[in-house]
Order: structure tokens, then sequence, then C-alpha cells
């Protein structure tokens, strides 16, 4: 039987991706794990299991154990922390398990915001500046943003409106950095980028609304040079599997302000649209042939919301 292991379970970005392959793979074994239990990722697996932190020195023989235990033939890590832990270990892997990720350079390249943006300069894309220190944004830059530069997706992000706000919101939240603010804010895109191993790439570009961080309503679009960007980003990243390239389209043209070398929160939508890039990475992984498939512009689609009643034990 296939089993596919699957973290952060308690989250939305993972559960959207087991739904997905329990939709298509439905004869799989699911295993999930998360830190907590206070979540419904019990719904969507066969076997709950509690993880420690991926901060954990502990975390990497853990997780060791479980994929030889449960005998896992694809390990999906969801959480950037897991995903950055796992590629750069040697081989924490159990001889036939297949690692879902978008390579190490693509895992590095997202995993910092500034070397995104240094990345980005250097295949001449254009993209928004970034200041690493509130001192270093220029005095006629305000409004800018200030964001994590690591992690958490589309939270924790604040406008600065001059110097002394940047001060405050940097001392407050360390580890942020600065970036300019692209205009307008209701263009902004989402563009899910598959590439699989003979070089094949297949992309999505949603033009989004987002509610509390996530996607809540998205339209398909087709813009040739927000495509013509994303080939080159792929390509410089020797990508094989998934990423999601965050862009917004300005009167200058599409700037790309963010990569995240994971699956992201439109995996379900995507899938419904018909743009099946966790199933595609599976089979690619696997030596299958794989068929991508093009949405047709001017779809859209909606986030709804749903809830249930947990049966299944937490081990």
């Amino acid at each position: 039987m296939t089993t596919v292991f699957i973290t952060a379970i308690g989250g939305d970005v993972a559960q959207g991706v087991a739904r997905v392959i329990r939709e298509c793979r439905p004869d799989w074994r699911i295993v999930g794990a998360d830190m907590g239990n206070h979540h419904g990722g019990s719904h969507f697996v066969d076997r709950l299991l509690v993880a420690p932190s991926a901060n954990d020195p502990g975390y990497s023989e853990w997780l060791g154990a479980h994929l030889e235990r449960e005998g896992v033939t694809y390990c999906i890590p969801i959480n950037e922390a897991e995903i950055e832990k796992v590629v750069a270990l040697p081989s924490p892997l159990r001889v036939g398990t297949h690692m879902v990720s978008a390579g190490s350079k693509a895992v590095s390249v997202a995993a910092d915001k500034v070397k995104t943006a240094r990345f980005l300069a250097s295949l001449g894309i254009p993209a928004p500046w970034v200041a690493e220190r509130a001192e270093d944004v220029p005095p006629d830059a305000f409004p800018c943003i200030c964001k994590p530069r690591a992690g958490a997706g589309s939270r924790a992000v604040f406008i600065c409106t001059d110097a002394e706000d940047a001060r405050f919101l940097q001392a407050r939240h360390p580890g942020s950095m600065f970036q300019e603010l692209l205009l307008p804010d209701d263009a902004e895109v989402t563009v899910a980028v598959f590439r699989d191993r003979l070089g094949a790439t297949a992309m999505l570009q949603l033009q989004r609304r987002l509610v509390s961080g996530a996607t809540a309503w998205a339209e398909v679009i087709d813009d040739p040079s927000v495509t013509e960007q994303c080939l080159r980003i792929a390509e410089a990243l020797d990508l094989r599997g998934a990423i999601n390239v965050q862009l917004r389209r300005t009167a200058d043209g599409p700037r790309v302000f963010e990569i995240n070398a994971r699956f992201s929160s439109t995996a379900l939508m995507r899938h419904r649209l018909g743009f099946s890039d966790v199933i595609w990475a599976l089979d690619d992984l696997s030596g299958s042939p794989v068929t991508t498939s093009h949405p047709r512009p001017g779809q859209r689609i909606a986030r709804i919301q749903d809830a249930v009643i947990l049966q299944t034990a937490i081990l």
C-alpha cells in the first residue's frame, strides 16, 4: 500500500494537500503529523501523530523513525522550518521513500526574502527594493512594507508610513525586513509553477483577493509577461516539483515579491480548476508520465468554510 506522510496537518495548506490526494488516490493511506492536537487534521488522515518542533534537536530522529515505522512512500513537508531541516539533512529517509521538495536551491532562495530579491536581480528580473534594517530605507521610499524575512506567508505584514514607524515595527518584530510597497493592491497574483524531471513546465496564474492572509477569491488569468518571468525563475532554480510565485501587476509590469518553495494554500483551489500539481509532483517522483493541464482564463473560484465532528484518535 502506498503511504503518504504530511507534516503540519493542522494547517490549511496540509489539509488541502491531503484532500487532493484522497480524491485522486482513494486507496492510498495518509499519515499526518503536527505539534498539537487542537485542530481538524485528524479528519483528513488515516493516522495522526503528534510531532516535535522542527527546531527540536530530536526532530530528525523522530521523523526518520516514523517514516520507517509507517512504511512511507512519499513524505510531504509543509512548514518552511520542516522543509529547510529535511532538505539540509544528508539522508533522513528510509529506502523507498520519496521526499517531495522543490529542490535544495529553490528552498535556499525562498527561505530568505532578501536572498530572493538578490536572486531575482541576478536574473535581470525587475523586483521591489528591499532593506534589511529600518535605517537603510531611503527617506523618500515611504510608505513601504515591513514583513518577516522568513516564512509567515501573507501574515504579519505591515505598512510603514515613516522612519519612526519602521524603527518601531522592527523593534517589535525581530527578524523583519523592509520592501517596496507595490501598487495597485488589488492586482496581486499567485502563480503555481510546476516543472517535471524532463524540464516541462506548467503554471497557473490566479489574480486573487486575500482575507486574513489567505486567498479567498481568485480568477484565472494568462499574462505573457508573468509567464516569461516565472519560466526564467523555474529554470534558474533547476526546479523539479512545485513552487508558488507571488507578484503584483504594476504599471511598470509584473513585480515578483516572494517565492514559496512548497505547496501553497491554494492547492485545493488549483486542483478544482484542473491544475493538480500535488498529484503531478508525486507521479513525477515515481517515474510515472505526467500530463499537465491548463485551466481556461476567466474562471473564478472561492474558498468556502466547513465544519466536522472529529472521531479519529490521536496517537
